[in-house]
């Protein structure tokens, strides 16, 4: 059941990605910029994660709403735990403000999908350019978040399996750092229900939990980070015991030996 419940959600969501992607690039020939098209993006991305509850018996939970920074142009880069697909399309879904990813070139080639992303407000970069691939993402990050768009970032880079924790790597801090915003730490426990990688999905609930600002000013990338990591994986223990390996506990320390030796 589980797989015939996951071939009709994806089909649903290739049916319902042309019409969007048609909308956006038509938008774009004709003018559109910025939030209209980011609008367009965003129905779409509602659609697949609404209608995950109906036919995949997925659904989420949000707390810490009130971390959030208020304010129309009140700027911050968000920093989330990446476990699947999922959370890519539910953070644009249920943010007050408009989002900008973070996200490796390679995806502006995936058909529809790729071609919508590619004229919205994101930041696509070269990751074989390192310093340069940087570089753009404090020039374009400085830009959208001076108009209010949040940029959002997975500090492992990629998704993890559940359970596991990759290596957090200091671009975002230092985009925060640069720009002078607070960082949002933000755990997601998608992979109980849709798993890294897999096609099958299997119901419940996802936990995502919003962690309360972090001041970026007069910190050190790398020490921020730590922080970022620290209050992460410990809500997703939190939030997801089962996933997690019980922490070995101290043993006592053995009773010393009573007598004396024999001469």
């Amino acid at each position: 059941m589980a797989l015939i419940r996951s071939i009709i959600h994806m089909l649903w969501m290739a049916i319902t990605v042309v019409p969007y992607t048609l909308a956006i690039v038509l938008g774009s020939l004709f003018g559109m910029r910025g939030t209209s098209l980011y609008r367009i993006a965003r129905a779409w991305l509602s659609i697949c994660v609404h209608s995950a509850r109906p036919l995949l018996g997925i659904q989420y939970r949000v707390t810490g709403m009130e971390h959030l920074p208020q304010g129309e142009k009140s700027g911050a880069v968000l920093l989330c735990k990446h476990q699947s697909t999922y959370e890519t399309f539910l953070m644009p879904a249920i943010m007050p403000h408009p989002l900008a990813y973070v996200f490796k070139k390679e995806l502006l080639y995936v058909p529809f999908f790729g071609w919508s992303i590619g004229r919205l407000d994101m930041i696509h970069i070269d990751r074989s350019l390192r310093a340069k691939a940087f570089n753009k993402v404090v020039q374009q990050g400085k830009a959208l978040l001076a108009k209010g768009t949040w940029v959002i970032m997975f500090p492992e880079g990629t998704r993890v399996e559940r359970g596991q924790k990759g290596q957090y790597k200091s671009g975002g801090t230092r985009l925060a750092i640069d720009t002078g915003v607070p960082v949002i730490p933000i755990a997601v426990t998608s992979a109980k229900v849709w798993p890294r990688k897999a096609f099958i999905k299997k119901p419940g609930v996802v936990d995502v939990s919003i962690g309360p600002a972090i001041a970026s000013a007069g910190r050190q990338p790398d020490e921020l980070m730590r922080e970022v990591e620290a209050w992460i994986e410990a809500e997703m223990r939190r939030l997801d015991p089962e996933a997690y390996p019980a922490e070995p506990q101290p043993q006592p320390l053995a009773a010393p030996e009573q007598g004396g030796s024999a001469d």
